[in-house]
């Protein structure tokens, strides 16, 4: 007999069970409510063929300019932390581009296709997303394989220089009347030609991130300054585009030829996927313009060659809370890193050694005795092993800090107050290192010393990760009012 305003607790209800009650049937919390929605046939790619319901040869420019910017807005969704089932692959195009027959539409799908692969790819090596950032799941849809990265580049290119021509035949002449025909024909030729040739630029880039010639950086900033000149032409032809219909979904999914956001319905976990809202046009833009800055941004890290500037890069790249993709490039890219984090063979942009830049910081820092040429103990076989072992010891903190300052700002906080205990450990070991140093010290040359050398550089590293932490609590707003006391103290 319960009294009012009791609860009975099952012991097989914790959590979990609660909030996924509270999820279920919730339209922005529940995927499946979608279907619920409408009254419309779902059609699958090869059904709608038949169907006669999608073209697959004879797109006009119209259409092929709305189903690429439906599809840019897509990809941007997906990158944004939703599902490829409920964004990229609402496109029916993409399921499988082989029955394609129209040049500019088969090559634009397998552009997006290898751009997602690549991208899953970078991701998913760099490791520095979590759950809330990425979902790298392909549902069992073939990423194209089959077809090499330089066959679809070449394909892109084939479809550009057609739109070219085309363009070049359409563009008014000096001292003729213009018709307005041709004129609208001219700018849709235009529109198309600037949407694959940006494809090809994006796929490019993306594949020069995979290259391990240091050259792959300058190819890299080349081609993001061609994308960023389209970009305006782009935003300038939106209106050019078939638009999207509006139907019960509120206009948050596309609903145009080419696109059927119930497909993969059935494809969904069983638990309740977020509810994916696909960007408008006028936003993918703006998008693609920041995602450029970030690229550039990226690329500028090989001019860095000392470890302090390389921290100070990260933190303050991570600062502007970049999108997954152009942290992942940052954390994995070869021309960087040989592999991710220096794990493996320990160098960085693949020649120089991680114990070398180490030793490097020391010296800029603090320049201890036992890495000066001058100093008795520089060629001491002992002091050698000394400060050889303590600086393999600092690679794979410091390696790790790099990692941290890949992730998202809130994640970000919770793994540097993991990192300090491995800082605290490596505080010790220098503390115990400058006290044999400079007993060894003493007993050839009794006028110097080496005392808190490798000890205070260690100290300045754990402070600096101490602030961060600390200060991360103010930009995520984690403090309460009566906390600032115990903060200010």
């Amino acid at each position: 007999e319960l009294k009012l305003g009791e609860l009975l607790h099952d012991k097989l209800f914790g959590l979990f069970e609660a909030m996924s009650a509270i999820e279920m049937m919730d339209p922005k919390m529940d995927a499946g409510m979608i279907g619920n929605q409408v009254n419309r046939k779902v059609l699958n790619f090869e059904q709608a063929i038949k169907d006669g319901t999608i073209k697959i040869k004879d797109l006009t420019s119209p259409e092929l300019v709305g189903i690429m910017d439906t599809c840019f807005c897509c990809l941007i969704t997906w990158l944004e932390g939703h599902s490829l089932a409920q964004t990229v692959f609402t496109c029916l195009y993409i399921h499988n581009p082989d029955f394609i027959e129209d040049p500019a539409m088969k090559a634009f799908a397998l552009g997006i296709l290898k751009i997602c692969d690549i991208a899953r790819e970078k991701v998913n090596k760099a490791a520095v997303f979590e759950e809330e950032d990425f979902q790298s799941m392909t549902y069992g849809f073939k990423m194209a394989n089959s077809v090499t990265d330089l066959r679809v580049t070449g394909m892109l290119k084939d479809v550009e220089e057609d739109m070219q021509r085309r363009v070049k035949s359409t563009r008014s002449r000096q001292g003729e009347e213009r018709d307005p025909e041709v004129e609208l024909e001219h700018q849709q030729c235009l529109a198309v030609f600037s949407r694959v040739k940006f494809t090809r630029v994006l796929l490019t880039v993306l594949i020069a991130f995979t290259k391990k010639e240091m050259s792959a950086v300058a190819e890299a900033q080349k081609l993001m300054t061609q994308a960023a000149d389209l970009l305006s032409a782009i935003h300038n032809s939106l209106h050019h585009g078939v638009q999207a219909q509006n139907d019960t979904t509120k206009g948050d999914h596309p609903i145009m030829m080419g696109f059927e956001p119930l497909v993969n319905q059935r494809l969904l976990p069983p638990t309740f996927p977020r509810y994916a809202k696909i960007i408008k046009r006028e936003e993918m833009v703006n998008y693609f313009s920041k995602l450029i800055d970030r690229i550039k941004t990226v690329c500028e890290v090989v001019n860095l060659t000392n470890l302090h500037c390389i921290l100070d890069f990260f933190c303050e790249f991570s600062e502007q809370s970049p999108c997954v993709l152009s942290r992942s490039l940052l954390q994995a890219t070869p021309f960087y890193f040989q592999t991710t984090f220096l794990v493996d063979n320990k160098k960085v942009f693949g020649t120089h050694l991680m114990q070398d830049m180490v030793k490097d910081a020391l010296r800029s820092f603090v320049s201890p005795p036992v890495l000066s040429p001058k100093c008795c103990l520089y060629n001491n076989h002992q002091a050698k092993d000394y400060i050889d072992s303590f600086v393999t010891h600092c690679v794979r903190p410091f390696c790790s800090l790099i990692q941290i300052h890949g992730h998202n700002r809130a994640r970000q906080r919770d793994k540097l107050g993991h990192i300090l205990e491995e800082f605290a450990t490596l505080q010790d070991e220098a503390e115990k290192v400058d006290a044999a140093l400079h007993s060894m010290l003493l007993k050839q040359e009794p006028q110097r010393q080496h005392l808190a050398c490798l000890g205070t550089w260690v100290l300045y590293h754990n402070l600096r990760i101490m602030i961060q932490y600390l200060l991360s609590g103010f930009e995520l707003e984690l403090y309460s009012m009566h906390e600032y006391y115990y903060i200010y103290w």
